[in-house]
């Protein structure tokens, strides 16, 4: 089965000195760049999807440092395919399904912050239906553990939970 890895909104303002720096960040980039490593390893196509948002507000607006996807995700996927999305389902009103098809995948491998949104949201968006989804719960975060938990157990019922080293 062709996968991809899908990394979502590793953008600057959810790091230490952003405007809504969120938990455990670190860790997380540290898991999703040795996600990315195996990905190129094994061929498998990484997306980075970067929230854009539509109006001002508290970050991720245009034309800010806090928009841009972390530097040490652009070096390990300097040639992956980005995605600029404005709402929290990666699919909507996106060209993802586009990229995705153009590559033959049947599974998605999706990881990125915040775990109850952007990650969730995608992960059971109503297009995801026809792949294979799966979640890389050690390369997810958001603002606490708890709700980091909380999200990972409710999706759980719908979407298969691995680590990075399980799923590629």
């Amino acid at each position: 089965m062709k996968k991809a890895l899908v990394v979502i909104d590793i953008q600057n303002d959810y790091f230490a000195g952003g405007k809504f720096p969120l938990w455990n960040t670190e860790t997380t980039l540290d898991n999703i760049e040795k996600a990315i490593e195996k990905a190129n390893a094994s061929n498998v196509p990484v997306i980075l999807i970067q929230h854009v948002s539509e109006f001002n507000s508290p970050f991720f607006n245009k034309d800010t440092e806090g928009i841009e996807i972390h530097p040490r995700i652009l070096h390990a996927a300097p040639n992956a395919k980005k995605v600029i999305k404005t709402n929290a389902d990666s699919f909507y009103k996106t060209n993802l399904e586009e990229v995705l098809s153009e590559r033959g995948v049947e599974e998605i491998l999706v990881c990125g912050m915040m775990t109850q949104n952007c990650v969730v949201f995608t992960a059971i968006s109503k297009e995801a239906e026809k792949y294979c989804v799966k979640i890389l719960s050690d390369c997810c975060t958001t603002v606490s553990e708890p709700i980091h938990k909380i999200a990972l157990k409710g999706v759980s019922t719908r979407v298969e939970l691995l680590s990075c080293d399980e799923a590629i």
